[in-house]
């Protein structure tokens, strides 16, 4: 039995799994679903033994576990990179992806394929940006961007409807 492909499936299905917990206590089920969209390929795929797992999966287990560690900062108050607030099953969840993200990079790191390296490049840099745009995706725009447009918007309209400007922009 192949080891490395088997362990990067059950490392992103620990992975996805935990992530629609943290969904159903959050309310963001649909959320959790779109970010973790990507996350499928190398479930299945380390499943059947693919040797394009490996390079489908180590974009996405870095970016979930950078994700996690910048959770981990804001928690310690060490940075506020990512903010909120977190349940206690959410901080426990956040040490299952953190986890299951270590043994898939391991895992991958671990195993040798015979694709080309132009090969893997090309499939990590394609679930790279799989993995951001879900991310970004998954969150609608923030208030403040709907306000700063809008402020746009009217210093826009000030500026010619009077010939000069009353709206300030703090």
């Amino acid at each position: 039995m192949n080891a490395p492909p088997k362990v990067i499936g059950y490392s992103a299905l620990a992975a996805v799994l935990a992530l629609y917990v943290v969904g159903i206590v959050s309310h963001g089920v649909i959320r959790h679903i779109v970010q973790t969209l990507p996350l499928w390929f190398p479930l299945l795929l380390g499943l059947r033994q693919r040797e394009i797992a490996k390079w489908a999966a180590m974009p996405c287990f870095i970016i979930w576990l950078l994700l996690m560690g910048l959770i981990w900062l804001f928690l310690l108050g060490w940075a506020n990179v990512i903010s909120g607030h977190f349940t206690p099953i959410e901080v426990m969840l956040t040490l299952v992806v953190g986890m299951a993200s270590v043994a898939g990079l391991v895992a991958g790191f671990r195993w040798r394929t015979s694709l080309s390296l132009g090969k893997a490049l090309l499939i990590a840099a394609i679930f790279a940006v799989l993995q951001l745009v879900a991310l970004r995706i998954s969150f609608p725009p923030s208030r403040r961007t709907i306000s700063d447009r809008r402020a746009r918007v009217e210093l826009y309209d000030d500026q010619f409807s009077d010939g000069f400007s009353i709206f300030s922009i703090t």
